[in-house]
């Protein structure tokens, strides 16, 4: 069951959501879930060239590594209402640990995991401001949680992890500086999904945690703005 408190703003049922990295695994997962709830779905890739749209769902190109990129996507999206913004972009980097770690990797890891969310988010600030759910959800990890993150883990991960526990400071400082604009910021956990960078041995089906999360934002009220949970509705400590 999910904990967050009930609806007090009253987050759309159905409206307008903004997808980050959705061309396969979670964010393409939420898409469908989205676009099958009935929502108008805009999903961002970076390829060059864009699928078909589909019925409640669009695609658009965003490169959430280049700046310019992202503020190409806001100016196609001026004056258009944003409920939903899910930053879900994420890349993985090096796993081999202190010893291979690489000073590049980890910057374009710090730059798509921890960076492009705050400047889309900055980007597309207008689209949620004219919004009537005003949610901003980041696709973080309990691998950044420096409390539970390397309980009964061995491998390395060091930019990944130092990514995800930056993307939990900026969702905690997001929230506090937007809850004058009644904006909700959430740092959610999918779940050990099984995608391709989760692993063919994760344990919880992408569409199952696509459907979580889905109900977990929908939940969501600005109480429970600045918090850090997982699908499942339980809170994860920093």
């Amino acid at each position: 069951m999910c904990e967050f408190d009930s609806i007090s703003e009253g987050v759309p049922t159905q409206g307008t959501a903004l997808i980050t990295g959705a061309s396969r695994g979670l964010g393409l997962a939420l898409a469908r879930h989205y676009a099958g709830a009935g929502w108008r779905v805009i999903a961002c890739i970076r390829a060059d060239t864009l699928p078909p749209n589909e019925d409640r769902l669009e695609w658009r190109r965003v490169d959430v590594a280049c700046p310019a990129s992202i503020a190409e996507l806001a100016t196609g999206l001026a004056g258009i209402p944003l409920d939903v913004v899910i930053n879900n972009a994420a890349i993985r980097g090096d796993t081999g640990g202190l010893a291979t770690l690489d000073p590049d990797d980890f910057v374009a890891v710090m730059r798509v995991n921890a960076l492009a969310p705050l400047l889309v988010v900055r980007a597309l600030l207008p689209n949620l401001r004219i919004g009537r759910g005003r949610i901003i959800a980041n696709i973080s990890s309990r691998a950044g949680s420096i409390a539970e993150g390397m309980i009964g883990d061995d491998d390395g991960d060091y930019a990944y992890r130092c990514s995800k526990a930056a993307l939990n400071m900026a969702s905690a400082k997001l929230a506090l500086d937007l809850r004058s604009d009644r904006i909700t910021v959430l740092a959610l956990h999918p779940g050990w999904v099984r995608t391709d960078m989760g692993g063919t041995g994760a344990e919880v089906p992408v569409s199952n945690s696509a459907a979580a999360l889905h109900d977990l934002i929908a939940r969501a009220a600005l109480a429970d703005s600045g918090s850090f949970r997982a699908f499942d509705g339980k809170s994860i400590a920093w």
